[in-house]
């Protein structure tokens, strides 16, 4: 058979979700790598089937045996080397695909139609799927990806509108508080939108601005506007001159009682300490100017005082604040690695429900078809529901059904009917399609291959007058009756085997909704 080259496959992209089918998975249609629904489908020398992408991963590095292979115990070299070179595109794999129903899995989509519809139009472009911020990674739906990237996202940048300055989102009212451009207005002028880095110059001319006189250290309660102060000083020079010489005649009557040089003295007004008035400051206190000096360096040395003592206020608190954030952070480090823990366990454990979930579903898979399954070669199909089911086949939900298997012998062929409602190939719209499959069973090492026996398919008079029959003998040189390497062979048949006419009216065929198929396989020879 002559090779295409996969390089000409384009494919970035691995299968198809499973939950984009309308009906159950076929496992001819699973990818053997991702497990999902073949995307552009190859075929192995060894029979199985790969995406074209998956394929290309698995071979990347050269050739590599084949897992599946293995796991079905039939590795045989050179045949279950996988290799590039000896891989085709699978054209009627995928075609058969193409034309299988889907449905959107976004929720809130409607949208249904066939794989080869959802790949070409749908996929990527659903405005119900949710997909990735690029900035913060939170889920979105497609259609509100514009207005959450512009107005919503907490990791976008803007600029400062005052200042020009890109930021985090999250960073920006934060930098509101210090943008040397940012807006703000006096109180006490009512002058709006003047910048934070003129704002001080503003308030120290503003001329509604108030502040407290000069000579308030001597006594003077007066808090003038900025623009008033000269004013002030010349109205009340008699005023501050009474301050001031009451001011010196204390500092007189003190000096006797001062305490000496060294000692300190508590003042029970601001619970602080102070240096005693220095000897040589009331040696000069009969000096206006003298006074004066002692009496700014006497509030100085207050200042100082208070301010030392706020300092060391302050940095116990910052020292308890460290301790306590200390103690947080430990906590959080041990939360997390609880968080981390738990995590671990119910991942663990949604992998043990997942491994539950597919062991149940192959039990129940057994028990139906045990229910159904016969072991002599002969198979009545019972089909309940004939109008519904046709329905959906028009429509294009359920184009084809699979009876449940039967075999030929306890340790036989392993056999199924694959039936189209509405037809397939060249009997779509006109004809029922009837077709028999090969399926792959346990012992099929001891059956001789080719499958070669002669089969019957008949759709039952249930007036038993005159049943509908077709019969052929196997082409034992087609894949459909060799010894199958993948669930089951390709289905081989009739494709006219009924017309739908004879199904119309009050038909013999179709009683009650039902019909009846049956499939006799020759035994003879076995």
């Amino acid at each position: 058979m002559a090779r295409i080259s996969l390089p000409s496959l384009d494919s970035s992209l691995p299968g198809i979700p499973q939950s984009v089918l309308a009906v159950s998975m076929e496992a001819k249609y699973q990818c053997q790598q991702c497990h999902q629904v073949l995307r552009k489908p190859v075929q192995a020398q060894c029979g199985h089937r790969f995406c074209v992408h998956c394929f290309k991963l698995l071979t990347s590095s050269g050739p590599k045996p084949c897992e599946a292979c293995r796991q079905e115990e039939i590795y045989e070299e050179p045949q279950s080397i996988l290799n590039s070179n000896e891989a085709f595109p699978d054209n009627a794999a995928g075609r058969e695909i193409a034309s299988l129903p889907a449905k959107c899995i976004s929720e809130g989509c409607s949208w249904t139609g066939c794989i080869k519809e959802y790949e070409a139009q749908h996929e990527g472009k659903c405005e119900y799927e949710r997909v990735p911020c690029e900035t913060c990674q939170v889920l979105i739906l497609r259609s509100e990806k514009e207005r959450h990237n512009e107005r919503e996202c907490e990791a976008r940048t803007l600029n400062c509108k005052y200042c020009k300055v890109s930021f985090n989102f999250k960073e920006i009212k934060a930098h509101d508080e210090i943008c040397q451009k940012f807006p703000m207005q006096c109180k006490d002028c009512g002058k709006k939108k003047i910048p934070r880095e003129k704002f001080l110059d503003h308030s120290r001319s503003c001329a509604k601005s108030k502040t407290a006189c000069p000579f308030s250290e001597v006594g003077c309660k007066v808090v003038i506007d900025n623009g008033k102060h000269s004013d002030h000083e010349q109205t009340s020079v008699m005023e501050h001159l009474r301050l001031i010489l009451a001011t010196m005649s204390l500092v007189r009557l003190q000096r006797p009682e001062a305490p000496g040089l060294g000692e300190w003295q508590e003042d029970s007004g601001l619970g602080l300490y102070r240096a005693p008035e220095d000897g040589a400051t009331a040696t000069a206190a009969t000096d206006g100017g003298g006074a004066a000096a002692s009496g700014q360096t006497f509030g100085l040395d207050h200042k100082v005082r208070a301010l030392e003592n706020i300092v060391c206020v302050l940095n116990r608190e910052v020292e308890r604040s460290s301790l306590t954030l200390e103690a947080f952070s430990r906590q959080h480090r041990l939360d997390q690695d609880k968080i981390e823990n738990l995590g671990n366990k119910v991942r663990q454990l949604e992998r043990t429900l997942t491994m539950r979930d597919l062991q149940l579903a192959e039990t129940d898979q057994t028990l139906r078809e045990l229910q159904f399954c016969t072991f002599d070669g002969v198979f009545v199909w019972k089909i309940a529901d004939f109008s519904r089911r046709r329905q959906d086949a028009v429509a294009g939900r359920t184009p084809a059904m699979f009876s449940p298997a039967f075999y030929s012998s306890k340790y036989g062929y392993k056999m199924c009917l694959r039936l189209y409602l509405n037809g397939d190939g060249t009997g779509r719209g006109t004809h029922l399609s009837l077709f028999f499959v090969v399926m792959r069973g346990k012992c099929d090492a001891l059956l001789k291959w080719p499958f070669s026996q002669k089969v019957t398919l008949m759709l039952l008079d249930q007036n038993n007058r005159e049943h509908i029959i077709d019969a052929f003998r196997p082409d034992v040189s087609s894949t459909s009756f060799q010894r199958p390497i993948s669930e089951m062979n390709i289905a081989s048949g009739c494709p006219l085997f009924c017309p739908l006419a004879k199904l119309a009216g009050k038909s013999s065929y179709l009683r009650d909704d039902t019909i009846f198929i049956k499939a006799i396989v020759d035994l003879t020879g076995l």
